[in-house]
């Protein structure tokens, strides 16, 4: 979080990141971002080291009762790059479809092609669906396929997820169009 001239640390709203996925420099002013960036200028500047990694770019929000999310790249920002992509679009259940107030989420899962490196997704639902954007952010972390993501080992109990987790069909809908 050292800036180029000495003495001088940047960090939250004021600093770029370095994206993850993309390999480029970012700016995303979210708390979660500026809260790790400035314990890492902290700690550096107490004498002691820490690095910042960088971000994918995770935002959650609540639009009355429809919860959205984000993580990783955007179909625009994906072409803007000039990578060949695939989506894996579906529609699904936040809950154990017979399990009172289910309700309906859609995940969008954007895999490269040929190698199919998780890129971004994007998910929109209701009550219980926006949280599942960290198993995403956490794929892109660890630098995940699709494929990858097929064999996670979510958890399942019918107030909490169908039995297939949404997130991971649609991981498998991106790698049945690799």
């Amino acid at each position: 979080m050292q800036t180029s001239v000495e003495g001088v640390w940047a960090g939250g709203d004021c600093a770029e990141s370095f994206h993850l996925v993309s390999r480029r420099p970012v700016h995303f002013a979210l708390g979660t971002i500026a809260n790790k960036q400035g314990r890492v200028a902290g700690i550096n500047i107490g004498g002691e080291y820490a690095t910042f990694p960088g971000v994918v770019g995770t935002a959650v929000s609540k639009i009355c009762a429809v919860e959205v999310a984000r993580t990783g790249l955007q179909e625009k920002e994906i072409q803007a790059l000039g990578l060949q992509y695939v989506i894996g679009k579906i529609e699904s259940m936040t809950r154990a479809s017979y399990y009172p107030h289910a309700g309906k989420v859609t995940v969008k899962v954007l895999a490269e092609k040929g190698c199919g490196r998780l890129l971004g997704g994007q998910i929109v639902g209701v009550e219980g669906a926006a949280k599942r954007i960290d198993v995403l952010a956490t794929s892109l972390h660890a630098g995940f396929t699709v494929l990858d993501m097929i064999g996670l080992d979510l958890s399942y109990a019918p107030p909490y997820s169908p039995v297939w987790d949404p997130v991971i069909i649609a991981a498998r809908k991106a790698a049945d169009a690799l």
